[in-house]
């Protein structure tokens, strides 16, 4: 027979434990917690041992605190609107050198496109403007094209470098380049088609005097919406050539960073690109460039004020081919000023974007110090 229990109630059976065990002194504990505090634990090679140990007590090693962010990493890093300054001050001095050293050229393609004689080539009309208006007249209309070009290449390159800080996250990569070249280009082409109005003029001799007092005289005989004439084929030139270019600046781009294992191309490396880029979407957008081209130099009430009429008169005067007039220096212009014009963006906007890194850095390595200076305050 079972021996009976001695209460009604169950017990728990428990190990034998002494008075010292089951009450630990205090100043064990006291001194335990001395211990670690002030001196590191000793690392073993096998299991983590406890930390310290009384009678009746054993913690385990605490985790390891999470590094705390480092307040400097994190200001370093731009925000989209940053970028997107950093870009439209980089994209102004590009725009303004670029345009103005390549102006030349680009008053040779203009005559080529605005005159009715299809033989002259590109040296007969250099020629001809050095004969009738001496080296000057290579650059006329130049403050209009510095002032047009700093600000509508700020808002271009400003807004694809906010549409490409924007989009990234939520877009596949190879998306990213044309959607920010198109948004750039509708943006600039706001500023750009009254300044090519102007300039075109100028070049092709529809008007004479100061790039101002043709501002004012466009304003007086056609109104303020005679600015954007060949808004809409301007539009339909720069969106694709916007698009082909950029993106095949940041396609090349890409690849060379990626194939060289770098973070930034080389100056060298920059004008290749750019000037590839360049050559392909000049090429290939010409005709509308033509097109755009006839629409702004006309005076008065004199052909089609449309693109596809523009277009009907200028293959019915000189087939096909005429579509492609001037192509040869708008090749070689596009590729000089892509090669010059992304060169000088990239060493601008490194420039500018270390200036920035390091300015964000020194506020946040004195912001530390202005706190307790505040707090004892």
């Amino acid at each position: 027979m079972p021996p009976p229990p001695s209460s009604s109630t169950p017990s728990l059976a428990l190990p034998a434990m002494t008075r010292s065990q089951a009450d630990p002194d205090l100043p064990s504990l006291i001194s335990d917690l001395t211990s670690l505090l002030l001196h590191s634990p000793a690392a073993s090679s096998g299991a983590a041992a406890p930390v310290f140990s009384s009678s009746s007590l054993s913690i385990p090693i605490p985790a390891p605190a999470a590094p705390k962010p480092n307040p400097a990493a994190a200001a370093a890093v731009p925000t989209p609107l940053a970028r997107a300054a950093i870009g439209a001050c980089a994209g102004a001095a590009a725009g303004a050198f670029t345009y103005a050293a390549l102006l030349p050229i680009d008053a040779v393609k203009t005559r080529l496109q605005a005159a009715a004689a299809p033989s002259a080539t590109a040296w007969q009309v250099f020629l001809d403007i050095l004969r009738t208006d001496g080296p000057l007249g290579l650059y006329r209309g130049l403050s209009a094209v510095i002032l047009g070009s700093a600000s509508s290449s700020a808002v271009y390159f400003g807004t694809c470098e906010l549409a490409k800080s924007l989009l990234r996250p939520h877009l596949p990569p190879f998306l990213v380049p044309p959607l920010a070249g198109a948004s750039g280009n509708i943006s600039s082409s706001a500023i750009m088609v009254p300044k090519e109005l102007i300039t075109q003029r100028l070049q092709s001799g529809a008007a004479t005097g100061r790039s101002w007092q043709v501002l004012l005289h466009i304003i007086q005989t056609d109104g303020f919406f005679g600015l954007y004439a060949g808004y809409a084929a301007t539009l339909l030139r720069n969106l694709p050539t916007g698009v082909l270019s950029y993106s095949s600046f940041e396609y090349l781009k890409a690849f060379t960073l990626k194939s060289r294992d770098k973070e930034s191309l080389t100056p060298g490396e920059s004008v290749l690109c750019g000037a590839l880029a360049g050559a392909i979407s000049a090429a290939l957008t010409t005709p509308l460039d033509v097109v755009k081209t006839r629409l702004m130099t006309r005076v008065g009430t004199e052909g089609s004020r449309t693109v596809l009429g523009t277009m009907r008169e200028v293959v019915a005067e000189e087939g096909l081919m005429g579509l492609s007039r001037g192509i040869g220096p708008r090749v070689l212009h596009s590729a000089c000023f892509a090669a010059l014009g992304y060169c000088a963006f990239e060493t601008a906007r490194l420039a500018i974007l270390q200036w920035y890194l390091e300015g964000c850095q020194r506020k946040a390595a004195a912001q530390p110090q202005m706190e307790p200076a505040a707090a004892a305050t």
